[in-house]
């Protein structure tokens, strides 16, 4: 890489990092590689699996599919910063409530999924609190955490160990609805 490669400034996890970067490297590639945050996982390396979602601006986005330079400024939280995002502090034994439903429902089997899944997650219930909707909210445009809405907006993550239930059973216990109001 040359010295003359411009200069990236990704603000990840509420930090700010200056990068020299090949214009062609993908965000993931940037927070794997070059800055040392190996949560975001390379699943399929074409934004079909979910397991790379980080979130800028609060919104997914699949960081695989994404070039560094196009966030020059951004906020992206990825799951390391998920924790601290959550109020829970910097102490790294301190799980978030979304962490910590995950953990209490068996939520993951392998792990390998889980980081992209708690990103759209969370993602998924800032949705939730806004109100906005998505194809499977009522006609009266109500927008109710039911399993089918978890199931609808968590659609872009694979869990190739099957543990959607639980998946659904731990976002729905955050949302306030408990597993009942998941089914």
């Amino acid at each position: 890489m040359s010295d003359r490669a411009p200069k990236t400034t990704l603000v990840v996890n509420g930090r700010a990092r200056e990068l020299s970067l090949d214009p062609r490297t993908t965000l993931l590639d940037a927070l794997r590689d070059h800055l040392d945050l190996p949560g975001t996982h390379k699943g399929c390396d074409h934004g079909q699996c979910g397991a790379c979602t980080v979130l800028i601006g609060g919104e997914r986005v699949l960081s695989c599919l994404a070039l560094a330079v196009m966030h020059d400024g951004d906020e992206i939280t990825t799951v390391e910063g998920l924790a601290a995002r959550a109020g829970a502090g910097d102490a790294p034994e301190a799980l978030g409530a979304l962490q910590a439903a995950f953990v209490a429902h068996d939520a993951f089997q392998c792990g390998f999924c889980t980081s992209g899944q708690l990103c759209s997650a969370t993602a998924l219930l800032a949705e939730l609190a806004r109100g906005d909707l998505s194809v499977v909210t009522p006609d009266d445009d109500t927008v109710r955490v039911t399993g089918d809405e978890i199931r609808e907006r968590m659609a872009g993550n694979l869990c190739r160990c099957g543990a959607y239930p639980n998946l659904v059973a731990a976002i729905a216990e955050v949302a306030g609805q408990g597993e009942e109001g998941a089914s």
